[in-house]
Parts: C-alpha cells; sequence; structure tokens
C-alpha cells in the first residue's frame, strides 16, 4: 500500500526536517498551477517518469520551465539508449502515484525495492526552497533543497545531480 500524505509528512518529521504544505485545487500539469507561483514562494518544479531500453527508471526533476531534451537527456543520465515515459502502472506500482501527481515525495515508496534513480538538475538545486506535491496534485509541500536531499538519501536513493535542463547546460552547472 503506497504511502500517505499524512505518513509522508510523519517520516520528514521523524527525519526532523520542516516543511509547510499549502493545499489547492488539484493540478495536473505545470500550466495549470500557474497562480501558486505567486502564492508559495520558491522554485516550482516538474517531475519525469522515465524508462531506458533496458527497463531502468529514472525520476528526473527539474524546474517547472527547464527545457529538457528527451531525444538527449539518455547521454546525460546514464541510460542505455533513449528514453521514453514510463506507463501509469509502472508509476503506481514502483512509486505509489498517479500521473500527474510525480513528485521526489514519492521516493518513500520505493525504499525496499530501490528501482527508480532520482535525478535532480543542477539548476534546481540552486534553489533554496523547492516545492512540490506530497504526494497527490492537491497540495504543495515546500521544503529546503539540503533537506530534500537528506530525504531521498533516508528513503535508500542516492540522488544524482546532474545537468539535464538546457538552463543547467548554458550555466555550466
Amino acid at each position: 500500500m503506497p504511502a500517505t500524505r499524512a505518513q509522508l509528512l510523519q517520516f520528514l518529521a521523524d527525519l526532523d526536517i520542516p516543511v509547510t504544505t499549502v493545499d489547492h485545487d488539484p493540478v495536473f500539469t505545470v500550466a495549470e498551477s500557474g497562480d501558486l507561483h505567486e502564492r508559495i514562494p520558491g522554485g516550482h518544479t516538474k517531475n519525469l517518469f522515465l524508462k531506458d531500453k533496458k527497463g531502468r527508471l529514472f525520476l528526473v526533476v527539474a524546474l517547472q520551465d527547464a527545457e529538457i531534451d528527451l531525444k538527449q537527456i539518455h547521454q546525460v543520465i546514464g541510460a542505455q539508449g533513449r528514453v521514453s515515459f514510463g506507463k501509469a502502472e509502472q508509476l503506481m506500482e514502483t512509486l505509489g502515484v498517479t500521473p500527474g501527481s510525480v513528485t521526489p515525495f514519492s521516493l518513500i515508496n520505493d525504499r525496499e525495492a530501490l528501482a527508480v534513480t532520482p535525478v535532480l538538475d543542477a539548476a534546481m538545486m540552486t534553489h533554496e526552497i523547492l516545492n512540490y506535491h506530497p504526494l497527490q496534485n492537491d497540495a504543495t509541500t515546500s521544503i529546503r533543497r539540503d533537506d530534500l536531499l537528506a530525504f531521498i538519501r533516508a528513503c535508500g536513493h542516492q540522488p544524482e545531480i546532474l545537468p539535464v535542463s538546457q538552463q543547467s547546460r548554458e550555466s555550466g552547472l
């Protein structure tokens, strides 16, 4: 059974990671979340659930306006051949969330299998505060960058900070 929002927030509290969460209407795309950016400070993000030709899974997390070339990203993240989007069933099976609710917080549901490689865009990691859905797209949780890394490690994963966006590469990050 996937973790609930309450279980996620308790896990963060147990790690002494302070977060703030704002409830809002469900948002399914970056375009739908426009007014949230004015109300909630920090870097707003998008999350891509990808798989390579060998079936290896990646969770790529970047700023909401990041330009990511899916035809080239495999070279940056170490995937075997080009990547494609993972299917909704596989997303639910591995990360316990539905499309539109993908978030690095869903790594809480991959603590045993460790099936997903988390990749954080270098440009996103220049923000002190980052914003993600707390397992469902009807709220946004703000977390400090270093606390996000601590959370990911507490889930058993080693986050990879790589220049996956055009912005990262142009900035030399």
